[in-house]
């Protein structure tokens, strides 16, 4: 026997006052509502209703009972109403994992308008350029900007492409001939990403106009683990960085640093929203993704 819908089934006869009428509002015959009732009582080894063939009236124990049960229905539905309005509402808190350059200039000039938009969200910004654990770290999604993913149970949404760059700072190139192939990079004192080095020496990979790869094998004595520290590292003329270009857009249209080999193309790094496997994605992750999605389609963002 389910005893929720024998419960719910007591209520309806009490309330509407008949087997007949309980069993029109919830969609069974009047006889099916009677054998539930009657399987509750067996249940529980109580009469709850005095039957006769033209009414019925609570025993004492069915009147107690009924009223416990009524507070537990209605406790049940109100539960019910939360969870359905939590689902169709995004709201509470959206902890977000995000590397710091990103964070900081990129999420700046969206996330605010993400804010406004959904006003019941708390949003929880966590900077950093390490590959966090979302799970045991406690994060709702991450952004992260790179080249591949590695096998992970998380899912993984791009929602953007960023194109990479080689920058130095015209002091630096005025005192050091600026590179006109990638292998002259071999040379000049390279700027490292430090996260992004699993052997050493690390190796930029260049295309040039018909696509050919020329990969070399750079060197350096100034690594970090943040873009921020490379643009600012490159700025003071301390050699060359790979960098994101939305990282140094603005120092590049100042002309605090220029673009180092022009003519070649690093590949680009891809922007991707990760966030635990599960059937139902909450309303608050679904909302951050579907706003970048929109902000970043069709948008230059570099």
């Amino acid at each position: 026997m389910d005893q929720l819908t024998a419960l719910r089934a007591l209520r309806r006869v009490v309330e509407l006052g008949s087997f007949t009428a309980a069993g029109a509002a919830l969609g069974i015959s009047h006889s099916i509502v009677s054998r539930q009732i009657r399987q509750l009582e067996h249940q529980l080894g109580a009469q709850l209703l005095n039957r006769t063939t033209r009414r019925f009236a609570l025993t004492a124990a069915g009147q107690e009972y009924y009223l416990a049960s009524r507070d537990i229905l209605d406790a049940l539905d109100a539960a019910d109403r939360a969870v359905t309005l939590h689902q169709a509402q995004p709201s509470g808190s959206l902890r977000i994992n995000a590397p710091v350059a990103f964070g900081a200039l990129e999420l700046a000039a969206w996330l605010p308008a993400f804010t406004q938009r959904y006003r019941l969200l708390q949003i929880d910004l966590v900077c950093n350029d390490r590959m966090v654990d979302l799970i045991d770290d406690g994060f709702d999604v991450a952004l992260r900007i790179t080249r591949g993913l590695p096998d992970s149970t998380l899912v993984a949404r791009k929602l953007a492409s960023s194109r990479m760059v080689a920058v130095a700072s015209p002091g630096y190139l005025a005192q050091h001939r600026a590179p006109a192939t990638p292998q002259e990079l071999l040379r000049h004192d390279c700027l490292l990403y430090s996260l992004s080095v699993a052997e050493k020496p690390a190796s930029w990979v260049f295309h040039d106009d018909s696509g050919a790869p020329h990969a070399v094998a750079v060197r350096g004595s100034f690594a970090a683990n943040t873009g921020i520290a490379l643009r600012t590292a490159a700025m003071q003329g301390m050699g060359i960085a790979s960098t994101a270009a939305f990282i140094v857009r603005e120092q590049l249209a100042s002309g605090a640093l220029v673009q180092v080999l022009p003519g070649y193309t690093l590949a680009p790094r891809n922007l991707y929203a990760l966030y635990p496997h599960g059937r139902h994605l909450s309303p608050k992750v679904r909302a951050l993704i579907d706003f970048a999605v929109q902000w970043y389609a069709g948008r230059d963002w570099d």
